[in-house]
């Protein structure tokens, strides 16, 4: 019974893989950088995309950006972006898709022809909240980004070592709230080193703005069909 378990399992990671490389070739072919953007349900992934979304309006020649949103149930989060006048797609798991606590490759395929690809050089994919299944399926991203929010408290590295380890960048989020905690920013970031050294991490606050540019800078840096100048 085991073994047939992991069976499963494995067919279904290689059926996702099959079909995140069909996306990444869609991609490719139309020249879209795709950002996979994961945390636990509150960490600010919305809200940093607000942001993010109006700090590279400002720019003289932004970026073309779409948004996919992926939540269980709802559209809440898809109608906050739209306000930022962005081609946004929502997806709910729970349609169709049992109510999964992640999106994968084939739930993002389903969206990419509600997208014009070929008129935008970012797409960012705001993953279920979630910090353990989203890390475990590829969905044809170039990046993916973990925000890690200091009222999670210290130890969430140590807890859900894969999720800090499939990520290319790290965010800590809610810094503003420092002084109102028992958290120690310099342990979460030795804690994230531990379980995946070398990796870039970032500090900041989406409340206030601190750390934004600097996240801004990034994405431009890896969105690779831009003229964008600050």
């Amino acid at each position: 019974m085991h073994l047939h378990r992991i069976r499963v399992v494995r067919d279904a990671l290689d059926a996702n893989e099959t079909i995140a490389r069909e996306n990444r070739a869609d991609f490719d072919h139309a020249g879209v950088t795709v950002i996979n953007l994961m945390s636990a349900p509150g960490a600010g992934k919305t809200t940093l995309l607000e942001r993010t979304l109006a700090e590279l309006n400002a720019m003289s020649a932004p970026p073309r950006v779409a948004v996919i949103e992926g939540d269980v149930q709802g559209s809440i989060d898809a109608s906050r972006i739209a306000e930022y006048h962005v081609p946004v797609v929502q997806i709910n798991t729970d349609a169709g898709y049992g109510g999964e606590c992640h999106l994968d490759a084939n739930m993002v395929r389903s969206a990419l022809s509600s997208l014009p690809l070929d008129d935008i050089d970012l797409l960012i994919i705001e993953n279920v909240g979630n910090l353990v299944c989203p890390a475990e399926f590829r969905i044809g991203e170039d990046r993916r980004v973990m925000i890690t929010a200091v009222t999670e408290g210290e130890d969430k590295p140590l807890k859900y070592p894969l999720m800090f380890r499939a990520c290319d960048l790290v965010l800590i989020n809610k810094i503003d709230l420092l002084p109102y905690l028992d958290v120690d920013v310099d342990v979460i970031r030795r804690n994230i080193e531990s379980v995946h050294p070398g990796v870039p991490i970032m500090a900041m606050s989406t409340r206030s703005g601190a750390g934004l540019g600097p996240w801004c800078k990034w994405l431009v840096n890896v969105t690779r069909r831009t003229t964008v100048s600050a």
